[in-house]
This record gives structure tokens, C-alpha cells and sequence, in this order.
């Protein structure tokens, strides 16, 4: 069975008239409204985006690598009828000087990283793969705090390649950020 085309294909415009704080992207022509995220799903976007941010969102020599533009649910604008609000995005600040701004930011990013939830995983894995892969997205990570694994997928023409999986306490260097380790446990922390 094939999924039914929708008879209006959503852009960017469709979403901007949608009520303040509705948390949606457009997929293949679609709103889809995103769930509210839950402990586990803001824990580990935090965790990530955490020390990310600190060694990379600065300019270089200001006591991290550097180099990067990181920033948390922005819409990204692929073509008219892909617009996604990534949990995690970034852009190499030699390939994009000037922060990107607007709404939606129509650079193509140069990292993108999905939290999974039973709501996305679907979209995540398969729809935004795909328009990622066409875009040319360099990394695509996927974390998933049910499993709490981390999977690092590496652009290449026939498709993405994994180059990384790792989970629970691993302690890992994953591209594009592998000049700092990154501590898995902190996007899986447990309740004490």
C-alpha cells in the first residue's frame, strides 16, 4: 500500500501561520507536529548539545577547536516541502562565516543530529534520511535514549555509511567532532 500525496504540499509559509509554540516541520509536503520531548529525549539532547557547544561553538583559539555554528530546534529548509526543526544543527563557520539566520535557515547544514521517540523514529530514519542524503548532509547522528546508542552516519554518494555506533558509558571521538571525547553517559544519566 502506498502512502496517500497529499492534495496541498505545506512550505515554510504554512508553517508560519501556525499557532505560536506549535513545535512542527514539514515532511515530504506534510506538517507533522512534533511531540512534546520526554525527560529522556531533553536529557540526552541536552547532554549532547552540552559539550558539543562548549568545545566547538566559539571561534577558534577561545579555548575549545572551534569553529562551528551550533544551535538547537531551528527549521532548516531543504526544498519547499522539507523543512525540519533538527534537535541538533550545526555549520562550519569556514564554510558559513556569517551565522545563518531566518526562518526557516535555507544553508544547508554540515551536522544534523535527531533524538529518536517513538513519535519521530519513523521520519527521522527513513523520510529525513533521505532528503538529507540528497542534500548532501556530511554527518547525520541519531541518538536513541530508548536503546541509548549512538550512531554516527557519514555522507557519501551512494548513501550514508556508519561510521560509528557506540552506547551506554562509551567514551567516544565521532566525526565531525572528534578532536574532543564525548561521554556517552550523559545523554543516557539515569534516575538516581
Amino acid at each position: 500500500m502506498t502512502a496517500a500525496t497529499p492534495t496541498h504540499l505545506a512550505t515554510a509559509a504554512d508553517l508560519a501561520g501556525l499557532p505560536p509554540g506549535t513545535r512542527a516541520e514539514i515532511v515530504d509536503g506534510e506538517i507533522v507536529e512534533k511531540a512534546s520531548p520526554t525527560p529522556e529525549h531533553g536529557v540526552a539532547q541536552l547532554g549532547l548539545g552540552a559539550q558539543i557547544f562548549n568545545a566547538f561553538h566559539r571561534r577558534i583559539g577561545a579555548g575549545g577547536p572551534g569553529g562551528w555554528w551550533l544551535m538547537t530546534e531551528v527549521e532548516v529548509e531543504y526544498d519547499p516541502h522539507q523543512v525540519y526543526r533538527h534537535d541538533l544543527v550545526g555549520w562550519r563557520r569556514e564554510r558559513s562565516p556569517r551565522r545563518p539566520t531566518g526562518s526557516p535557515v535555507a544553508i544547508r547544514p554540515d551536522w544534523v543530529c535527531e533524538v529518536l521517540s517513538a513519535s519521530n523514529a519513523q521520519n527521522d530514519l527513513v523520510r529525513k534520511l533521505r532528503t538529507l542524503q540528497r542534500a548532501g548532509v556530511p554527518h547525520y547522528w541519531l541518538v536513541d535514549p530508548e536503546h541509548r546508542t549512538l550512531t554516527v552516519l557519514r555522507w557519501m554518494p551512494e548513501g550514508y555509511l556508519a561510521a560509528l555506533t557506540a552506547g551506554g558509558d562509551d567514551v567516544v571521538r565521532a566525526e565531525p567532532f572528534e578532536a574532543v571525547e564525548l561521554d556517552l553517559s550523559v545523554l543516557f544519566e539515569e534516575t538516581a
